[in-house]
């Protein structure tokens, strides 16, 4: 799948979900925006995320695969941040937004990419977030709230600056995005202690 074809995918998939707020302010999806591909070792995982993805999102999940090399992958944090380990299995790529090939003021639409046994830490951001696991059995926190699972296919609300942190298990975890009000490109703020 291209990039317009996996953002049409998303954007059902919210849909499905009951994310209406997830929807709001997405441009037409068409490229207005070349983007030089770029990969990531975390890539790596996307054949093991497709084969255990639900049937509800095993088609978007397959076709992210077999589109993922035509994708610019990247990488909020550096080293100092999370550490290198971290770095080997993190990745995003936007497909709406300031960076991705449908350009958008005002939303920013991707996927987020963890490989088998990571912590996303505590972070914090001025966007108004949806996540939309599509694949891979993930515990996400949420303010104070303790780690709980959330399935594929159950939409996660952050409201603006609510502190959320991921971790995997066995498997790896692909979750779409929706970022929506405040800096769309600033880096999120990482909570101490978390």
């Amino acid at each position: 799948m291209d990039a317009v074809e996996l953002a049409m995918g998303l954007r059902a998939a919210f849909a499905v979900a009951g994310a209406a707020d997830a929807l709001e302010g997405w441009p037409e999806l068409r490229v207005t925006r070349n983007v030089a591909p770029a990969s990531l070792p975390v890539c790596a995982v996307l054949g093991a995320a497709a084969e255990g993805a639900p049937a509800p999102c095993a088609a978007l999940v397959a076709g992210l695969r077999d589109g993922a090399s035509a994708l610019r992958w990247g990488q909020t944090y550096g080293a100092a941040d999370f550490g290198a380990d971290f770095l080997q299995s993190y990745g995003w790529t936007e497909l709406i937004g300031l960076r991705g090939p449908i350009a958008s003021d005002f939303v920013a639409v991707g996927v987020l990419l963890l490989g088998p046994g990571v912590v996303y830490p505590p972070h914090a951001h001025e966007a108004a977030e949806v996540y939309l696991p599509l694949s891979g059995k993930a515990e996400w926190m949420r303010g104070d709230a303790p780690y709980a699972p959330v399935a594929p296919g159950q939409a996660i609300h952050h409201p603006s600056w609510l502190p959320h942190a991921m971790r995997t298990g066995a498997e790896p975890l692909v979750a779409a995005y929706v970022w929506r009000g405040g800096n769309l490109a600033a880096k999120s703020r990482i909570i101490a202690g978390g």
